[in-house]
């Protein structure tokens, strides 16, 4: 991933991320990537929430918010980035207040407005990484195309009452055999029927949930920005709240699609 050059960290910066600093992994040259990255959040709710707050504990430099809502009292049992006192304001507002208070040295850049491939083919060229917390199809689709189109890795993932998944995706790169990775519709070729999913609105949702899947879509993000690890690549990642159960589904890049 390509990464802008910012600063080098201060001696407030080192002593703020030190325990980062102190594993191997990822040492100063890898919290200095995350200073240079520029990642794109879609949503600051269920899931944007807890991706916001950690990636910018972490020190990611520059975060992107989109959002065109306002938050309202039930959003408050699950979107912990927004609070009481924050009532009826724009959603990217109160994330980036919430975001300069946790730390001072992430740059917010927030967009009122919903994320669509017309915004996107104008903007989304400013960030290394999109990571898609949205909470219907049509956004998610459009995230997935959005993303192939301008080669940057997309974290997605989604949640419903008690169970929750996420994904890596970066189509237009090879594995080390040399096929290309799978797409977001080698996943999910196509958009379910309206109104065949109820949204969690209608049939609720545990807040905790969003905050499981959203922690691990910080972590997918942050394994990508630094290089560490191995990402949810061809992967995806199930989780059962109930019985307290991770499972990992394996998914190709489909055949006709590999060879267009």
């Amino acid at each position: 991933m390509e990464h802008e050059t910012a600063a080098p960290l201060d001696q407030q910066e080192i002593e703020r991320y030190r325990r980062h600093i102190l594993l191997p992994e990822i040492g100063g040259t890898g919290q200095q990537k995350m200073k240079n990255a520029r990642v794109l959040v879609i949503g600051a709710g269920g899931l944007g929430a807890p991706i916001l707050e950690y990636l910018a504990a972490a020190g990611i430099g520059t975060l992107g918010i989109i959002d065109d809502d306002r938050v309202s009292l039930s959003n408050l049992q699950r979107q912990v980035i927004h609070d009481t006192g924050t009532l009826g304001e724009m959603k990217t507002r109160s994330a980036r207040e919430a975001i300069v208070r946790l730390n001072p040295h992430v740059r917010v850049i927030d967009f009122e407005e919903r994320f669509s491939l017309d915004w996107a083919a104008q903007h989304l060229k400013r960030f290394h990484l999109l990571i898609d917390g949205s909470d219907n199809f049509d956004t998610r689709y459009s995230a997935a195309d959005a993303a192939e189109a301008a080669r940057i890795p997309l974290v997605t993932g989604a949640v419903g009452r008690f169970d929750g998944s996420l994904t890596v995706l970066k189509p237009y790169e090879t594995n080390a055999t040399g096929d290309l990775y799978p797409a977001y519709r080698d996943l999910f070729p196509e958009k379910p029927p309206e109104g065949l999913i109820p949204s969690c609105a209608e049939t609720g949702i545990v807040g905790a949930l969003t905050g499981v899947i959203g922690t691990l879509m910080a972590m997918e993000a942050i394994k990508l920005v630094t290089g560490i690890g191995e990402p949810l690549l061809g992967r995806l990642l199930l989780y059962d709240s109930l019985s307290a159960r991770f499972d990992t589904i394996k998914y190709k890049r489909n055949a006709r699609a590999a060879a267009e």
